[in-house]
C-alpha cells in the first residue's frame, strides 16, 4: 500500500475535562468559613461575645438584668453616633462629640431664655446640627481638604462657642433647668423615657439604637444611596466617572452625623434637664473607634451598620464591666486602646484571609 493510500488517522475528540480540571482559582467556591470572614461584622461579633463571657465570670453583677440594661444604655448612646460616623464613606468627623453638646445647648438656652415651648428649641437645634454637618461636607468637597483638618477646625470652633456663649447667656458653664417648661414631658417621653421589661427598666435609646441600625442596614444593602456610599468610600473619582453624585453623598453623610448629634444631644438634655457646656470632648474618638472596631475601614468603602452595633456594645460592656468588677475605672482607656489595636489587626487578618485564593 502506497503512502498516498494510507488512511489518515481518525480524529479523536479530547475527553471532557473532569471536575478537577474545570476548577481554578477564579471559579472555585470558597469555603463557608472564608465567606463568613469576608463579612465585616463577624470579627467584632466574636469579640463582643468573648468580652461578654469574660465579664460574666469576672463581674458577677453583670448577670443581673438591671446591670445588663445599664450596659445596653451606655452602648446605645455610643452606638447611635457610631452608625453615621462616615467610615464607610471614607471620611470621619472629629466634631461629632462637641456637636452633641452644641445641639443640647441650643435647644436648652433658646427655650429657656425666650420662654418658648421646648419643641421650638428642639427643632431649631435640629436645624443647627444639620447646618454644621452641611458646612463640614460642603467645605470638604469644595476645598478637597482632608476630613481630619476640616472637622478638627469645626471641633475647635464648636468647643469655644459652647463655652463662651453659655457663659455669656447664663453667666455659668451650665444651662438652666428646663424641666418645668411647656413640652418638656412630651419631649422626654420621646428622647429619654424608660419602659419596663420583666421588671427591669430599659431606656428608650436602646430601641432607637436598634431601629436606626436596622434602617441603616437596609439603606446600605438595599438602596441606590447605599451603593453610592460604598462607591464614594472606595474611590470617589471612579464613582464620579460612573455617575455617582459624589458631592451630594459626601455632604449628606456629614448631615447624617449632624442628625445623630442632635438626637443624642436631645437625649442628654431631657435626661439631665441641663447641659454642661464643656462636655463632649473626646467622645468623637469613642464614636470613631466603635466604628473601626465594628469592621469599618478608615480608608472607606468597606463596613456595615451591624458591626458598629457590636463595637458599641463592646464599649458599653467594658465601661460598665470594669465598674461592676470593682476595678479602677481609669483602666477603661487602656482597654479602649487594646480593643482598637486588636480590632485593626483582626480586620487586617480577616481581609487577607477572606480574599486569599
Amino acid at each position: 500500500m502506497s503512502m498516498a493510500q494510507q488512511a489518515e488517522p481518525a480524529a479523536t475528540t479530547p475527553p471532557a475535562p473532569g471536575p478537577e480540571q474545570q476548577k481554578d482559582g477564579r471559579t472555585t467556591r470558597r469555603p463557608l468559613a472564608l465567606r463568613l470572614l469576608a463579612r465585616p461584622e463577624v470579627g467584632v461579633f466574636l469579640g463582643a461575645v468573648a468580652v461578654l463571657v469574660f465579664f460574666l465570670f469576672a463581674a458577677p453583677p453583670v448577670r443581673d438584668g438591671s446591670s445588663m440594661a445599664n450596659i445596653l444604655y451606655q452602648s446605645s448612646t455610643i452606638g447611635i453616633m457610631a452608625l453615621p460616623v462616615l467610615m464607610i464613606g471614607g471620611e470621619f468627623d472629629l466634631s461629632a462629640g462637641v456637636a452633641v453638646v452644641t445641639s443640647a445647648l441650643t435647644a436648652s438656652m433658646l427655650s429657656y431664655q425666650l420662654t418658648l415651648n421646648v419643641w421650638v428649641g428642639v427643632i431649631v437645634a435640629l436645624l443647627v446640627s444639620l447646618a454644621v454637618g452641611f458646612f463640614n461636607g460642603w467645605l470638604l468637597v469644595k476645598t478637597g481638604l482632608p476630613s481630619f483638618l476640616v472637622t478638627l477646625g469645626t471641633f475647635l470652633i464648636l468647643q469655644g462657642v459652647n463655652l463662651a456663649v453659655t457663659k455669656l447667656v447664663t453667666g455659668n458653664v451650665a444651662t438652666d433647668n428646663i424641666s418645668d417648661m411647656d413640652g418638656f414631658d412630651q419631649a422626654k417621653a420621646l428622647f429619654a423615657s424608660s419602659f419596663e421589661v420583666g421588671g427591669v427598666q430599659v431606656k428608650i435609646t436602646v430601641i432607637w439604637w436598634l431601629v436606626f441600625a436596622a434602617l441603616a442596614t437596609w439603606v446600605l444593602l438595599r438602596t441606590k444611596y447605599g451603593n453610592w456610599i460604598f462607591a464614594v468610600g472606595g474611590n470617589k473619582e471612579s464613582a464620579r466617572a460612573v455617575g455617582v453624585p459624589v458631592t451630594f453623598t459626601k455632604i449628606s453623610l456629614f448631615m447624617l452625623v449632624g442628625f445623630g448629634a442632635w438626637f443624642v444631644g436631645m437625649h442628654n438634655l431631657f435626661s439631665f434637664n441641663t447641659v454642661q457646656s464643656g462636655e463632649g470632648v473626646g467622645q468623637e474618638l469613642i464614636y470613631i473607634a466603635a466604628a473601626v472596631i465594628g469592621g469599618c475601614l478608615l480608608t472607606g468603602g468597606y463596613g456595615s451598620a451591624i458591626g458598629p452595633v457590636f463595637g458599641a456594645f463592646m464599649f458599653g460592656m467594658v465601661q460598665q464591666g470594669i465598674v461592676y468588677a470593682g476595678w479602677n475605672p481609669d483602666w477603661f482607656k487602656a482597654f479602649l486602646g487594646v480593643m482598637l489595636l486588636g480590632a485593626v489587626l483582626i480586620n487586617l487578618w480577616v481581609q487577607r484571609t477572606a480574599t486569599r485564593r
